[in-house]
């Protein structure tokens, strides 16, 4: 590990770091206390691993290798080969496994049906094994080069004093800055659907119903929104971070496909075996003026239905956590807690425990994923009225994003507020959640109100540079 001084911001480093291959930024955007301190960066991974159903691929230095199984049993055996132990704890990731895990990666957990269409033929799984990373403490302001050294090549040293070198403007990256030329994208009249109004207006009639006969309590319903894109997918990524700066903000860059996040809302953190997971229920629009904002706010708050929303997302994760932590050990730390966004309101929720000596972390995911937030409850029902409603395959919409250290340790966001961008199409996907008394019209408008800040980075509009 070497503390880098005199060093540029971590933005400034993800535009030097650009042109590199696989490139990945975790980018703690919006500071939240206890949240968001770190930001880590990297690029040219030492092993690739993309899946699709039980099709999975690795690539290395000495080639590609295809294989067929279980992609997340796969992925625990890499895990078991690059494991460290007794890593300085003071940084949380200190190298490791960094991509996404898509929405459709439950058919390996649970059965269920597969009705949608999976029109966008992405990855169900894409993870980059890095053994170089960026380190940036956003608190303390100090930047580190970390390197782990497998035995897999003599190149470790030279790597990190290269990027060493171009952290310190001693080196070119090769990147020829644009980022301060506004560029046009979209209108909302190009904006594509994959609903009607009203066929999603009626597929949550269909869900109350189902509610009405005690299937289900509250089912997550989302629509999927695409666009054309004529700008290169990190000139997107500095838009959407102007516009709504997020904790778990992400940029991913694998081969033809871009994963561009701003979520607010942390899936999963795993540090020395202690698990947290912060469920978002509730949502309302900021107000166009302090006024209107407080009262926003206040409805929130003091809404029944977003409360009792709540409650049954807190009551679902942690018994999906009693499946794997200690008995006693899961405690709701955190009941209710808003917090603000640039577009939105969010009700909060923190729940956590101790994972049992038996298990680890894909265990964990097993027992968790997907999110109970952006399914509904029960789980499993709720994913078998999904797949029946939703027309297209959720892919890594609502699924998870981040990195598992190979100490360990992890933290993973939910794959919400997320573009998706290859050939030059991008998409992203807003839901909400189906409740006995949900206002059909409510809902949708829900839906749109989640996607303004995705909607505003794509229309014609200069942005700062900052």
């Amino acid at each position: 590990m070497h503390e880098v001084t005199d060093v540029c911001s971590p933005l400034e480093a993800f535009y030097r770091f650009v042109p590199q291959k696989n490139l990945f930024f975790l980018d703690s955007a919006l500071p939240i206390k206890g949240i968001s301190r770190y930001s880590f960066l990297g690029f040219q991974p030492f092993l690739i691993m993309k899946t699709k159903h039980r099709k999975i691929t690795l690539t290395d230095k000495d080639g590609i290798l295809e294989i067929e199984g279980n992609p997340i049993e796969h992925l625990r055996e890499l895990l078991k080969q690059f494991s460290l132990k007794n890593t300085d704890d003071s940084i949380p990731f200190q190298c490791g496994v960094v991509g996404y895990f898509g929405y459709d990666l439950c058919h390996f957990i649970e059965r269920l049906p597969s009705k949608a269409i999976d029109d966008i033929g992405l990855p169900d799984m894409y993870m980059g094994f890095y053994d170089t990373i960026i380190s940036y403490d956003n608190l303390l302001e100090k930047c580190y080069v970390i390197g782990v050294d497998f035995g897999l090549d003599d190149t470790l040293e030279d790597r990190m004093k290269q990027i060493i070198d171009v952290l310190c403007g001693k080196s070119d990256s090769g990147y020829e800055s644009t980022y301060h030329t506004p560029k046009p994208r979209i209108n909302e009249t190009t904006l594509r659907f994959n609903f009607t109004k009203e066929l999603y207006l009626n597929a949550i009639r269909h869900i109350k119903d189902y509610i009405s006969a005690g299937d289900v309590y509250q089912v997550n319903l989302s629509q999927r929104i695409e666009a054309h894109l004529d700008i290169p997918p990190y000139e997107l990524y500095r838009i959407l971070r102007s516009v709504n700066p997020a904790p778990f903000s992400c940029y991913l860059n694998f081969d033809d496909i871009a994963v561009i996040s701003s979520s607010p809302e942390r899936f999963l953190n795993v540090h020395a075996r202690r698990v947290q997971t912060r469920p978002i229920k509730g949502t309302r629009p900021r107000g166009k003026d302090a006024k209107t904002d407080e009262i926003m706010k206040q409805a929130l708050l003091s809404s029944p239905k977003d409360d009792a929303e709540l409650i049954m997302i807190i009551d679902l994760e942690r018994n999906d956590l009693g499946r794997v932590c200690d008995y006693g050990s899961i405690k709701v730390t955190e009941r209710k807690v808003l917090e603000a966004y640039p577009t939105v309101y969010h009700l909060v929720s923190t729940i956590e425990g101790d994972l049992h000596e038996r298990y680890d972390l894909i265990d964990l995911l097993k027992a968790t994923f997907p999110g109970g937030s952006i399914t509904g409850a029960p789980k499993i029902r709720a994913m078998q009225i999904i797949d029946e409603l939703e027309p297209t395959q959720r892919s890594v919409y609502t699924g998870a994003i981040g990195y598992i250290g190979f100490n360990g340790d992890a933290d993973l966001s939910i794959a919400i507020r997320t573009f998706i961008t290859k050939d030059k199409t991008v998409y992203f996907q807003v839901g909400s959640g189906i409740v006995a008394d949900s206002n059909e019209e409510e809902e949708y408008e829900e839906t749109m109100h989640k996607a303004k800040a995705l909607m505003d980075s794509l229309k014609p509009c200069p942005i700062a540079s900052s």
